[in-house]
């Protein structure tokens, strides 16, 4: 079987890489099933043509249950920035849904030749979706993703206009390419950003009025204004953004050896990496706790010229519970498997591994968005994942 790796939504943007066999660890990764999808019947009668035919073959196309991955980035993203989930945020949310399907139509339609040797029984191949009608998808709901971004204001269409540029020059071109990596973290990252653009722009709007008719809007987790402008709000959401990124590239990096194994030093290289980013999410979360308010932020805790920012003993929190749960479920979600697969780089090893990373996307999410001060954004985010499972049940992930 030619290798091939199918929908990995670490992009938050719907991107998939070349799929195959193990495609199948991927997607029940990213759906939070664990294990591999028994292989299709290939030999099976066609399906009918009536009514629920044809959305069955759609929720095929689309792979619905793997959706799950996507409202964790702009959540953490407004959490990034410092502001409560919104419409900004919903307008986020919404716009990386449709890029994400938009990925997902587009990489069927790219890899329909391919399909039709390796995967038959797939929707465009087995002739229930017309090529025509997947790539027609793909381009409106492009189109509506990049729609549902300009509601939330100039900065957030042209994150979002980048994030759609990623999907479509990845799905045609660079997942053949040593680039595919790059682009996969570049996609990851660029949603984070739309999340926390989109929701400064709308907070802005009716935020609270400083002097100079600047609107500013209190940051809870550490007594700090929020950006009060999106490119602002962009460079300070900017290093989660690329932690996910980071975990998003190194999951692409494994994957790439999967179908022939033999690969020691990279789940190695990635392990260390994994296990920096999580114990860089703790500390920091730990920190922007213990730390005094910033300087010049006016009234209350203002730092002259010349004087220190002040330090509070830090006490034991719920959310600091919270975050160590969700850092935890992150590691021990990608740690295991990519031990595994470093001492004995086996492809279904290899696969687990990838698989392991995918699922550790969500909880990565929820440690962010906690770490920021939203320790309710990391508990919606958690809830995501029996959802996902739930569904993957009734429609497959593959």
């Amino acid at each position: 079987m030619r290798w091939r790796l199918r929908a990995l939504s670490v992009l938050g943007a719907g991107l998939r890489m070349p799929s195959g066999a193990r495609g199948r660890a991927l997607q029940d990764g990213l759906s939070g099933t664990g294990g591999t999808a028994p292989a299709p019947d290939r030999h099976r009668p066609s399906p009918g043509r009536g009514r629920g035919d044809t959305v069955r073959a759609w929720t095929e196309l689309f792979r619905v249950s793997a959706l799950f991955s996507v409202p964790g980035d702009a959540l953490a993203g407004a959490a990034a920035v410092g502001r409560s989930p919104g419409r900004g945020t919903a307008l986020a949310i919404g716009a990386s849904l449709c890029l994400y399907e938009a990925g997902m139509a587009l990489n069927d339609w790219a890899d329909r030749e391919e399909d039709a040797v390796d995967r038959p029984h797939r929707p465009i191949p087995s002739g229930r979706i017309s090529p025509p009608a997947a790539l027609g998808a793909a381009g409106v709901l492009t189109v509506a993703g990049l729609a549902l971004a300009a509601r939330a204001g100039r900065p957030a269409l042209a994150v979002a206009t980048g994030l759609a540029a990623t999907v479509w020059a990845y799905d045609l071109h660079l997942k053949h390419t040593k680039a595919g990596p790059a682009a996969m973290a570049a996609a990851r990252t660029l949603d984070l950003l739309l999340g926390a653009t989109a929701s400064v722009a709308a907070g802005a709007r009716g935020g609270a009025v400083a002097r100079g008719g600047a609107p500013v809007v209190p940051r809870a987790a550490d007594n700090v204004a929020a950006p009060a402008h999106p490119a602002r709000g962009a460079l300070t959401a900017l290093p989660a953004a690329l932690v996910l990124g980071a975990h998003t590239y190194g999951v692409t990096a494994v994957s790439r050896h999967e179908a022939q194994g033999g690969s020691t030093a990279v789940p190695l290289a990635v392990l260390a990496t994994t296990t920096g980013l999580g114990a860089a999410v703790l500390t920091a979360g730990r920190a922007a706790r213990t730390r005094g308010p910033e300087p010049g932020a006016g009234g209350l805790g203002a730092v002259g010229p010349g004087e220190r920012r002040a330090t509070r003993p830090h006490r034991l929190t719920p959310a600091d519970l919270l975050l160590t749960a969700f850092t935890g479920a992150y590691l021990r979600t990608a740690g295991p498997p990519l031990l595994h697969a470093a001492l004995n780089p086996s492809p279904p090893l290899t696969q687990r591994a990838v698989g392991g990373g995918i699922r550790a996307m969500i909880p990565l999410q929820a440690a962010l968005a906690t770490r920021a001060g939203a320790p309710g954004s990391g508990l919606a985010v958690m809830a995501l994942v029996p959802l996902a499972r739930s569904l993957a049940r009734k429609v497959s992930p593959t």
